[in-house]
C-alpha cells in the first residue's frame, strides 16, 4: 500500500503555498515531513486530507486517483488525520468523543478495539469526562486514539509533540512504532521536534518554500545534511 502525490500545488488566494510536490508514502514506513514554521508543512497534509482544495497535481492511493473529494470522503478512502490543536469536542466525553469515529466504519464494526485502551489506559479511566477538561497530553492521546478507531490506511499526524509533556512525547512514539511494526499502515509525521522526528522515521522529506529541499530514505541521508537542510 502506498500513498503518492505527483506535482501537488496549492494557492491561498494570489499566494502560491505548495510547488509542485512528489511524495511516496509507504506501509509500515514512518515517513516524516520536517521543517521550519511557514514551509508549507500544514499545508500539504490538509491538501493530502481534502481540508484544503489543492490547485493542481494527483494524490494516488494504491494506485487509484484520489479526486478532489471532500474531508469525509477521504476519511472513507483510508486516510486518518490528528490535525495540529488536537481538535477534539470539549464538551463531549472522552467515550463520545473516540465514538465520531464511527461514522467512516460499517455499522458490525462499529466499537473502541481493546487495543485502544491498552496503548491509552487513560483513556478508559477518564472515559465519562469531558474533553475539554483533559489535558492537552491526554487530549492528544485522545486525538490519536480517535484517528485509529478509523483503521486507517494512512495515518496523518501534524506535530504531535507540540506543547506536550515528555513522558506523553516518548509514549506517542511508541504508539507510533508499534502501528508501524504492525505492516498495514503508512504513517506520515510533520514535526519540528528533529530527535523525536529522526528517531522514528523511515524516510523524510524536507520542506522549503513551498519545495522539497531534501529527501531520501533516513539510511542514505546524514543527520548532519538534514540538520544542515532543516534550518536554512
Amino acid at each position: 500500500m502506498m500513498l503518492e502525490t505527483k506535482g501537488l500545488t496549492l494557492h491561498y488566494g494570489g499566494s502560491q503555498i505548495l510547488h509542485g510536490i512528489d511524495f511516496q508514502a509507504r506501509a509500515g514506513e514512518v515517513t516524516c515531513i520536517m521543517g521550519t514554521n511557514g514551509v508549507g508543512k500544514t499545508s500539504f497534509l490538509k491538501a493530502l486530507a481534502g481540508t484544503h482544495l489543492r490547485s493542481g497535481g494527483e494524490v494516488v492511493l494504491d494506485g487509484e486517483g484520489l479526486g478532489r473529494l471532500r474531508p469525509q470522503d477521504m476519511a472513507e478512502r483510508g486516510l486518518s488525520v490528528v490535525p495540529q490543536g488536537r481538535m477534539i469536542f470539549p464538551l463531549l466525553t472522552v467515550l463520545e468523543n473516540l465514538e465520531t469515529a464511527f461514522a467512516v466504519l460499517p455499522r458490525s464494526e462499529r466499537r473502541v478495539p481493546d487495543e485502544i485502551y491498552e496503548l491509552f489506559p487513560v483513556l478508559k479511566d477518564m472515559g465519562r469526562r469531558r474533553g475539554g477538561d483533559l489535558s492537552g497530553g491526554q487530549q492528544q492521546q485522545l486525538a490519536i486514539a480517535r484517528a485509529m478507531i478509523m483503521r486507517p490506511k494512512v495515518l496523518l499526524l501534524d506535530e504531535p509533540t507540540e506543547g506536550i509533556q515528555p513522558n506523553i512525547i516518548q509514549q506517542i512514539g511508541r504508539v507510533i512504532t508499534h502501528l508501524k511494526d504492525k505492516g498495514g499502515m503508512a504513517i506520515v509525521l510533520v514535526e519540528q521536534y528533529f530527535d523525536f522526528a529522526w528517531g522514528l522515521a523511515d524516510r523524510l522529506y524536507v520542506f522549503d518554500r513551498g519545495t522539497v529541499a531534501l529527501t531520501g530514505a533516513k539510511s542514505e541521508l546524514s543527520v548532519d545534511a538534514v540538520r544542515r537542510s532543516f534550518s536554512i
